[in-house]
């Protein structure tokens, strides 16, 4: 992760929100939340619209809707915010607390090894897998130019 603070939360809250539901419950089972913890914003499932770019760089459009949960979640004096696609909100309160956990300086190198390191090394593994799925599935097209 980089060592820029606001590169390093854009990091592990990216890596929170992508991470399997399940794996992510069963790595904070060994964090459980202190007495100070508030719920700021319970779990809330909506829609956002996604949009896009002809060619990347041409005019926005419409491309589709997609349905996300957000959660936020006070520990201390320690805010932590989660916004994750789909509507499970157990994902994002554990991605929520985990943020706000993180932030504190004590408690993030155990974080760290016990719950974001597992998680980034199975997210790399289902991306590797995908890539091979897709790999093995390529066609490659040869054309026959014809002299003029």
């Amino acid at each position: 992760m980089d060592t820029s603070p606001h590169l390093a939360r854009a990091q592990w809250m990216s890596l929170l929100a992508q991470a399997d539901p399940a794996e992510l419950a069963v790595a904070m089972d060994a964090f459980a939340p202190p007495a100070d913890t508030a719920w700021l914003r319970p779990a809330q499932t909506g829609l956002y619209m996604l949009r896009g770019r002809v060619g990347g760089t041409g005019p926005q459009f419409n491309f589709g809707e997609v349905t996300v949960t957000r959660c936020s979640v006070q520990v201390g004096e320690r805010i932590g915010h989660a916004w994750v696609r789909g509507s499970q909100a157990r994902h994002a309160e554990l991605a929520a607390f985990a943020d706000a956990l993180m932030q504190d300086p004590e408690q993030a190198p155990q974080l760290r090894q016990q719950v974001l390191e597992p998680l980034r090394r199975s997210l790399d593994e289902r991306r590797e897998a995908a890539s091979r799925r897709a790999a093995a599935s390529k066609v490659e097209f040869f054309t026959v130019v014809r002299g003029e």
